[in-house]
């Protein structure tokens, strides 16, 4: 079933199929702040883990690295949980924003299932140095990439989605996110881990925003004088 809002078609999603798209919206809402959580509890309390050397994934390395391990899975799965209920909310008209979202999430997966290798003198007793890379290792590697290119371009589509709906206010959020992150991650020199924590933060705050937003469309039309957030 489907209803006109502002000039844009949208689904109405029905009980019980309401209740389960709210909670595949939830696992949006819930990703980014664990994420973090996660992260930074681990970055402040792992021995020999320095923010500013190493990479994120590199705390899953080590007896504690299940517990980032986890997290990678886990966030992955609440992420392509989300993109599936964002898909019901903006059904028919969208789809590359909810796919980039889960190939976001696929990626956060991948990288957790394929563990990195030690180096750069972590964990504790390794050598200072980086090694040739294992095949598991490239895999790992290549990951991450893939999988913020995914959220980045995401970011874009719902720029791209917000502008034509006339809310200039998401539209800017969502374009700024997309180019602060990338120059984030690309910005040369020292300090990557760095930028790429900043990044991190920003693309989980922006994805749980969009949840959020996109939580109350199964449940309460938008006014007619105004678009929906999920557009």
């Amino acid at each position: 079933m489907s209803r006109q809002r502002a000039g844009h078609t949208a689904t109405v999603v029905d009980p019980p199929t309401a209740r389960s798209t709210r909670a595949l919206l939830v696992c949006g809402v819930v990703a980014g702040p664990v994420f973090v959580t996660v992260i930074a509890v681990q970055a402040l309390t792992r021995d020999g883990f320095d923010p500013s050397r190493h990479p994120i994934s590199a705390l899953s390395l080590g007896e504690r690295g299940w517990i980032q391990i986890t997290d990678f899975v886990l966030v992955g799965a609440m992420s392509v949980a989300f993109a599936v209920g964002l898909r019901r909310v903006l059904r028919p008209a969208a789809t590359w924003g909810p796919l980039l979202i889960a190939v976001y999430g696929s990626g956060l997966i991948v990288t957790g299932v394929f563990v990195g290798d030690p180096g750069l003198g972590f964990p504790p007793g390794t050598g200072p140095g980086i090694g040739e890379l294992s095949w598991h290792a490239a895999v790992h590697a290549a990951a991450p990439p893939v999988a913020f290119g995914a959220l980045i371009g995401a970011c874009l589509v719902f720029a791209r989605r917000f502008v034509g709906c006339g809310r200039r206010g998401w539209a800017g959020y969502s374009a700024g996110t997309a180019v602060t992150a990338l120059a984030l991650l690309l910005w040369p020199g020292d300090g990557g881990a760095v930028r790429t924590g900043v990044a991190v933060v920003i693309t989980s705050a922006w994805s749980t925003a969009i949840a959020a937003g996109a939580r109350i469309e199964p449940s309460r039309p938008a006014p007619r004088s105004a678009a929906p957030i999920t557009g």
